[in-house]
C-alpha cells in the first residue's frame, strides 16, 4: 500500500505502509549476539555431549556434523517455531524473539508481510526438519540404523527449502530488502542462508557415501551367500 509520506519503518519497498509497526528497542548487536552466544552454547555442549555419550568414540568430522544438527534443531524449533505461530503479531510485538524477526526482516520483508511462501516454509521447517535435527543427533550418538537416512533427509529437505526462498524472491526482483547492503543483504539474505545449502550439500554427499557403501557390502555378502548355494 501506497503512500506519500516518508516511511517510519527500515524496510523494502520503501513505499510500504505498516501501521502496526513498534521499532525495536532492543539494538542490533544485542540481538546478534544474543543469538550467536546461544549457538555457541549448543556447539560447544553437543560437541562435549557428543565425546562423552557416544556410544562408539565418533570422529572430529562426526562430532562437527552433530554441532551442525544440534543448532539447525534450536533455530527450526524455537526461532522459524516462533515465526510460525506468531507471524501476524511480530510487527507490533517486542518479544526478544520477535525483534529478532522485525531485525532480519530489514533484508528480508516478507517475514512481516504474512508472506504465504514464507508462512509455509517456515512451518514445515519448525514441525519437520527441527524434530527430526534433534533426532539426528541422538541417532548417531546411539548408532541407530537410520542415522544415514535420516541425515539425508533433513538435509535435502534443508536445501530444497533454501532453494525455494531464494528463487522465489530472485523472481520477485529482490525487491523486499536494499540490494547490496552490506549487513542485510550479503549477511543476513545471502550468507546466513546459503549456509542451508553448502552445509546440507556436503551431508547430502556423505550420507550417499556411507549408504552405497553399505548397499555395497550387503550386495556383495547376498552374491557370496548366492556362490555357496551353487
Amino acid at each position: 500500500m501506497a503512500t506519500d509520506a516518508s516511511p517510519l519503518h527500515p524496510y523494502w519497498p520503501r513505499h510500504l505502509r505498516l501501521d502496526n509497526f513498534v521499532p525495536n528497542d532492543c539494538p542490533t548487536w544485542h540481538i546478534l549476539v544474543g543469538l550467536f552466544s546461544v549457538s555457541g552454547v549448543l556447539v560447544v555442549t553437543t560437541w562435549l555431549l557428543s565425546g562423552r555419550a557416544a556410544v562408539i568414540p565418533l570422529g572430529t568430522w562426526r562430532r562437527l556434523s552433530l554441532c551442525w544438527f544440534a543448532v539447525c534443531g534450536f533455530i527450526h524449533l524455537v526461532i522459524e517455531g516462533w515465526f510460525s505461530l506468531y507471524h501476524k503479531d511480530i510487527l507490533g510485538d517486542q518479544a526478544f524473539l520477535s525483534q529478532l524477526w522485525k531485525e532480519y526482516a530489514k533484508g528480508d520483508s516478507r517475514y512481516i508481510l504474512n508472506d504465504n511462501f514464507t508462512i509455509c516454509m517456515e512451518t514445515i521447517t519448525a514441525c519437520l526438519w527441527g524434530p527430526l535435527s534433534i533426532w539426528v543427533v541422538v541417532a548417531f550418538l546411539y548408532q541407530q540404523p537410520l542415522r544415514f537416512v535420516l541425515q539425508l533427509v533433513v538435509s535435502v529437505g534443508q536445501i530444497y527449502g533454501d532453494v525455494l526462498y531464494f528463487l522465489t524472491e530472485y523472481r520477485d526482483g529482490f525487491q523486499h530488502g536494499e540490494l547490496g547492503h552490506p549487513l542485510y543483504f550479503w549477511f543476513y539474505f545471502v550468507f546466513m542462508n546459503a549456509l542451508w545449502l553448502v552445509l546440507p550439500g556436503i551431508l547430502v554427499l556423505d550420507s550417499v557415501k556411507q549408504l552405497t557403501h553399505a548397499q555395497s557390502l550387503l550386495d556383495t555378502k547376498a552374491t557370496k551367500a548366492k556362490s555357496k548355494k551353487s
